[in-house]
């Protein structure tokens, strides 16, 4: 039976069209005014001004501050979720008692809101009556006490841990994924040719794992460098510029009024997204093997 008459090509105008005024537009639009000096004052006639607001940009020291913490960022979540996503699924894929409890509860916060998740860790971290120093002073380590998100030294690490602990159990799952797909035969060959638990972890773990791996370096990589959610709830970019990210950036030159070159910095972040998912993804996937 010929599904064009049940689902004919036009039933798709409406999502193409809503697609083309809510994405494609702004998307061209805001290109176009990155060369302009667009702003609230001169709305109705921006100027082209060519490059001058993406020097400008590399000639502010709080631009390439931003810049300095959102690669910071996006490195040290990506190996932190890498590293604890492998650890948990390979501790969870064992025969152990209650291990679908645990993947679920390590697996939920992923399914938090990147808003909700960042009010709830800013109550931990807080100087006065947060949970973080309470636990400290209980265990009498009350000298380790400190405004976590106050100070410009543990600000930033303290997002990265945030960030680390509500997409762990995302990367676990898909190595579960990957983990439960390896035929068992391989570990038999390998446990009678005398190999040990490392020699059949690292010969044919890791290398069967790539294509998990890809996904999981290759998705946290850009949603690093994307960061703005948990910035903007925690800490605002503060204190001063310390957690300052490209996103927080741009969205504080938005407000500013600063149009252009707000939408400067916009294609900027887009094509370092870009150009690095495109490297990191070809350069892990060339490292797959067939099972």
């Amino acid at each position: 039976m010929n599904q064009k008459k049940f689902y004919p090509n036009y039933f798709t105008y409406p999502a193409i069209v809503l697609f083309f005024i809510f994405y494609c537009i702004p998307i061209i639009a805001s290109f176009v005014m990155s060369f302009t000096n667009w702003n609230i004052k001169r709305i109705n006639s921006p100027k082209f001004t060519g490059l001058k607001n993406f020097i400008r940009l590399f000639e502010d020291d709080y631009f390439m501050l931003a810049l300095k913490n959102t690669v910071l960022f996006a490195v040290a979540t990506t190996i932190g979720i890498v590293v604890l996503g492998l650890l948990l699924a390979l501790l969870l894929n064992a025969a152990i008692k209650g291990k679908a409890f645990f993947r679920t509860v390590f697996y939920l916060p992923a399914v938090l809101s990147l808003i909700v998740v960042g009010i709830m860790f800013k109550a931990v971290f807080k100087l006065d009556g947060g949970i973080l120093n309470q636990i400290l002073n209980a265990i009498g380590l009350s000298g380790l006490t400190r405004d976590w998100l106050g100070n410009g030294t543990t600000a930033m690490w303290s997002i990265i841990f945030v960030q680390v602990w509500k997409w762990s159990g995302f990367a676990m799952a898909i190595y579960l994924a990957g983990l439960q797909g390896i035929s068992t035969d391989y570990y038999e060959a390998a446990r009678i040719d005398g190999a040990t638990v490392w020699q059949r972890f690292r010969k044919i773990t890791l290398p069967l794992l790539a294509p998990a791996f890809t996904v999981v370096i290759t998705m946290n990589t850009i949603g690093g460098f994307k960061v703005f959610e948990q910035v903007y709830v925690m800490t605002n970019g503060g204190p001063g510029n310390a957690t300052q990210v490209l996103n927080t950036y741009i969205y504080k030159e938005f407000s500013k009024g600063t149009l252009g070159r707000s939408s400067a910095a916009s294609l900027l972040l887009f094509l370092l997204i870009a150009v690095i998912a495109v490297i990191v993804n070809k350069a892990l996937t060339s490292r797959e093997v067939e099972m």
